[in-house]
């Protein structure tokens, strides 16, 4: 966990107040607090620790812990409360969002100090937040990103472990990034840390959204339930603008609820405040023409492929305009944009053939990569893809019939089966397609990856989907080491 250098320290009565927490605010009066933490691996003496329930254990359980490495007082509701002893107890109806809004009122709200913009969406928010991140880094902008692949402050990495931090992480973080003297934020936010107020007390000068398809029904009620909790992000207590691409179905339904001033964007539409005046698309990318606010014009190519690519770009860049950046100095950056880790990136050993790794984990996701893939295709597409276990089991039939659909040839395979055998993940994945060779059902996935490289010839496209970024399998509760792009350069290397 990344703290700022600053020193921040907050009465706990007062901390009290400001959540609407129960407790003894005499006292509380004689204690400071100088840090906050979710997880007590985190804590370091003067913390506060947040005990929150979650769905194998409550984090009361993990009080004693925190307590012994000198958290002062612990935040949590009832159930936790009759579990810890030994330190003030504030108790909450709902911590999740009293440590929200301690957290932002403890670093004293450093997403307000930063020009901070949100990306939701199904799709196309890592890709999104990485070439915005680019272009205000380009035009000499010092920025942080946090997202799915990493969190960066400025030029420095750092591993991130979901898309969406938790509170006291977020807040911390935001605090090191204004203490460095970053002047923007660029983030990913998830449905997840909307529905459990991890950005409770975040406030955005802009929010983005992108798309919105099926997945993590396994969280999520429906897909109403997932839009609407999209939705919440688009409102004033959270931003103060809205961008939204009216392409998608749901991108319309958020252009009438939102209470929010909206900028739209759309590849299709022209009436739209961002949208191409033309798109000339080649095997190297493409020419692109894109209108803006007042007529603004940007010219420019791009190394980019694919319909959806071009929505994302088009977001990062109406984005950037809206933040300040001159056109003239946008136009000049997008030829240099590289796009995200693990989408659409490209594995060149010389063969002679195209091999692609991406993200692809949903229908749509897996439906918009592989038109991309047809599109820069001079052969056959070949196509690999699994569905993880213990998520989402209502996709998997609809991601089969995606890569059937899809792909010239297709290969059905692991990805992350956890506590579920591969094998009846599979027979969900093909319940209503009939797999005829050379397409196949192969449980091991570095095998499935060598299956469809040994097949590909001059011109064919070897997508591996799902995975994306990720260096691990996970089976049985064990990460295994396994990274899509390596076991594809590996193949291809056996090739030939």
């Amino acid at each position: 966990m990344q703290r700022p250098l600053t020193k921040h320290q907050k009465n706990l009565a007062a901390l009290c107040a400001i959540i609407g927490a129960e407790c003894d605010s005499d006292l509380l009066k004689e204690i400071e607090v100088t840090g906050i933490a979710q997880s007590s691996n985190s804590v370091i003496p003067g913390d506060l620790f947040v005990a929150l329930p979650g769905e194998k254990f409550h984090g009361a359980e993990f009080a004693s812990d925190a307590i012994k490495k000198g958290a002062v007082a612990v935040l949590t509701d009832i159930a936790g409360a009759s579990k810890i002893e030994g330190v003030p107890i504030l108790i909450s109806a709902n911590p999740r969002r009293a440590a929200g809004i301690a957290s932002a009122w403890f670093y004293s709200e450093p997403m307000r100090d930063l020009y901070s913009v949100g990306v939701t969406g199904t799709n196309g928010k890592t890709t999104v937040t990485t070439i915005l991140h680019q272009i205000l880094m380009a035009a000499g902008r010092e920025s942080g990103l946090i997202g799915t692949v990493e969190t960066r402050i400025g030029v420095e990495a750092l591993s991130s472990k979901r898309t969406t931090p938790e509170s006291s992480d977020l807040q911390a973080l935001s605090a090191v990034m204004r203490e460095r003297h970053m002047r923007n934020l660029v983030m990913e936010v998830s449905s997840h840390a909307i529905t459990l107020e991890r950005i409770r007390g975040s406030h955005f000068a802009v929010v983005g959204f992108t798309n919105l398809s099926q997945d993590h029904l396994d969280f999520h009620a429906d897909m109403e339930d997932y839009f609407q909790a999209k939705a919440k992000l688009f409102t004033f207590e959270y931003a103060d603008l809205a961008v939204i691409n009216i392409d998608d179905t749901y991108g319309k339904r958020l252009l009438k609820q939102t209470e929010l001033p909206v900028v739209t964007l759309s590849r299709l539409d022209k009436k739209a405040t961002w949208h191409y005046a033309s798109i000339t698309s080649d095997y190297v990318g493409a020419s692109l023409a894109i209108r803006g606010s007042g007529g603004i014009l940007i010219e420019a190519k791009t190394q980019l492929h694919g319909g959806y690519n071009y929505d994302n770009l088009l977001m990062a860049v109406a984005i950037a305009t809206e933040s300040g950046i001159d056109p003239i100095d946008i136009a000049a950056i997008l030829p240099t944009l590289t796009g995200a880790v693990g989408r659409l990136e490209a594995i060149r050993l010389g063969q002679n053939f195209t091999a692609l790794v991406d993200y692809a984990h949903s229908p749509d996701a897996v439906t918009r990569v592989l038109e991309t893939a047809a599109q820069i295709s001079d052969g056959r597409v070949i196509a690999v893809l699994g569905c993880g276990g213990d998520r989402d089991k209502t996709k998997r039939t609809l991601m089969g019939q995606a890569l059937h659909d899809g792909a010239d040839i297709a290969f059905y395979t692991s990805d992350n089966p956890r506590s579920e055998k591969p094998e009846d993940i599979l027979l969900q994945m093909v319940l209503d397609i009939d797999v005829v060779a050379p397409s196949e059902v192969i449980v091991d996935r570095a095998q499935a990856i060598k299956a469809a490289v040994n097949l590909a010839q001059a011109g064919d496209v070897v997508m591996v989907l799902g995975k994306g970024h990720e260096k691990g399998q996970e089976i049985n509760g064990t990460i295994y080491e396994f990274d899509d792009r390596i076991e594809l350069a590996k193949a291809i290397e056996d090739k030939k």
